[in-house]
């Protein structure tokens, strides 16, 4: 049931988030063309990520460095057109990134990978209830949360009451579910950073949110994906 659940509301937070997320008006850092996590080696290599600079490619290997997932990520060229390559194509018929080739499974959508990494790598003590809860803030992210921060209209309606209940949801919390990092921190954290640099979104008002930020953002998985632009 939940798994139905999961696909139906993972369609809908995809067009929302397609629609409403904006191509970031910052040069993002080229990632590197092959990013192994430090313990692994090229034989243990299995899940590769594509993306390309001004997408949301870094929140995905934001999580894959934190899960310590041998991955091997693949940069496109997205103004030459290797997004639309039959080769390409034939793992996502969209031509948009991030997309991931696990074994059989191709997948794209930013929302839905998080939600996929989550479920096959980071089971460790997740109850059912949990997991809810991370597919909650996940589509919070995509569909209230950014629509929220990067849209002028809803930025001057909608931010300021949402801003004032993340920050007294965070007053007494390190992490949004549980007492670890998730893809629920994963979300919402990168979508507050963007629209912090990009926008730009003041948070001085939001202690709360601010030091859950400052505590993020320190970390080496973020500093060498998210925060590299």
């Amino acid at each position: 049931m939940l798994q139905q659940l999961t696909l139906k509301l993972l369609a809908f937070t995809s067009a929302i988030a397609y629609f409403y997320f904006p191509i970031f008006s910052v040069q993002a850092a080229p990632l590197p063309q092959k990013n192994v996590t430090p313990a692994s080696t090229s034989n243990q290599i299995k899940l590769k990520l594509y993306g390309g600079v001004k997408t949301r490619t870094p929140m995905v290997q934001w999580y894959l460095e934190e899960l310590g997932i041998p991955y091997e990520y693949i940069s496109l060229n997205i103004s030459a057109g290797e997004n639309r390559k039959p080769e390409y194509l034939a793992i996502n018929s969209l031509g948009k990134v991030p997309a991931i080739v696990d074994g059989n499974l191709k997948l794209w959508e930013s929302g839905a990978i998080l939600l996929y990494l989550a479920e096959k790598y980071d089971k460790k003590s997740t109850s059912l209830e949990e997991s809810a809860q991370v597919m909650q803030w996940v589509f919070f992210a995509n569909t209230t949360l950014s629509p929220a921060l990067f849209t002028e209209d809803k930025r001057k309606r909608e931010m300021p009451n949402l801003l004032v209940a993340l920050n007294q949801i965070l007053q007494d919390k390190s992490f949004l579910v549980g007492n670890k990092l998730s893809a629920a921190d994963i979300a919402v954290v990168s979508y507050l950073y963007y629209a912090k640099i990009l926008v730009p979104v003041d948070y001085t008002q939001y202690p709360a949110i601010n030091s859950y930020l400052d505590k993020m953002t320190v970390r080496e998985a973020f500093k060498n994906t998210v925060g590299k632009r």
